[in-house]
């Protein structure tokens, strides 16, 4: 147990830091598009195509952001392996937290007393949820299972991405929520995967999990950066947070077996409830301040893409991060 919070909260740290790290590259580079009064950088709905979200991944910040993503990434799955995952997503997800105080450097952004006391408030929730946690359920599950993950992450990344792409820039808290709930998928595919233990080749590469893996992490991935790129959406973030913890949380109860300690049952169902709403305030109080102008080229705050608008305060899960 004591090695699985550890590893969570590792992974936590990294998706925090990298989330940030996206946030400025991701911005960094729609202040480019808008300086050279790019037309190729936004679809007709107003979204960002799929060419400015390239240049916004070939940023040095984001790189290093998403080397830290993939390192959040194992640790994350050894921590759903290790946990039941009501426990590692929302642990996970309290990246949001480290997000939030890394912005105060990073980006300048000066935290709300209201901020405080919902980063306080995960904080406590943390403590019910480790305190209530009993042994992760066995994850044995059939393969027609994996097959309906698989197409389940399919349906939502390739559904999801074409619905947002439609929806150009008032797709932001859609992103959110799609990536969160790839994220999610992609914890649950992490906690059903064949072949891990003991390893084993063929099995793993036979799993249809590996490839919902595969297809939901790399969604989700996408779907985070074009709700970075779109703004500084509070609402967009507490969606991904719901969408990566309590989706997975939930079939982690009913679908894995996972389960309180004797008698902690109420505790664990409050320490979730408070940490998720805990999570959505340090987002939805989020307050975005600009940071010197950096020229002709630097976008106005209101349009969400200025470097010194609160990022989104969540990695990929993810992300949620």
């Amino acid at each position: 147990m004591i090695i699985g919070l550890l590893t969570a909260v590792a992974a936590s740290a990294c998706y925090g830091t990298g989330s940030v790290l996206q946030a400025v590259g991701s911005r960094r580079s729609a202040r480019r598009e808008a300086a050279a009064a790019s037309t190729s950088g936004v679809t007709q709905h107003g979204g960002p195509s799929l060419s400015s979200t390239a240049k916004a991944a070939v940023t040095w910040e984001f790189m290093v952001g998403t080397v830290l993503d993939f390192i959040g990434f194992g640790l994350g799955a050894l921590a759903a392996r290790l946990l039941p995952l009501f426990l590692s997503q929302t642990v996970i997800s309290a990246n949001l937290v480290i997000t939030a105080v890394l912005s105060i450097k990073l980006l300048g952004i000066r935290l709300t007393r209201p901020e405080w006391t919902s980063i306080a408030v995960v904080c406590s929730a943390l403590v019910l949820l480790a305190t209530a946690a009993g042994p992760e359920g066995g994850g044995d599950t059939s393969r027609a299972a994996h097959w309906w993950l698989l197409a389940a992450s399919v349906v939502l990344i390739g559904g999801g991405t074409l619905l947002v792409r439609l929806l150009g820039g008032r797709a932001a808290i859609l992103a959110g929520l799609l990536s969160g709930l790839g994220f999610g998928a992609l914890g649950v595919g992490v906690r059903v995967l064949d072949g891990v233990d003991p390893f084993d080749l063929p099995s793993l590469l036979g799993d249809p999990a590996l490839y919902a893996i595969l297809v939901a992490g790399i969604g989700g991935m996408y779907l985070h950066t074009v709700a970075l790129q779109i703004g500084s959406v509070n609402g967009a973030t507490a969606a991904l947070v719901v969408g990566e913890t309590v989706v997975p949380g939930i079939l982690g109860v009913l679908w894995l077996g996972d389960a309180s300690r004797p008698g902690f049952a109420w505790v664990a169902v409050l320490g979730f409830v408070v940490a998720v709403a805990g999570a959505v305030a340090v987002a939805w109080f989020g307050e975005a301040e600009p940071e010197p102008d950096d020229g002709p080229g630097a976008l106005p705050v209101d349009a969400g893409a200025a470097e010194g608008t609160a990022p989104s305060l969540a990695g990929p899960s993810g992300r949620s991060a």
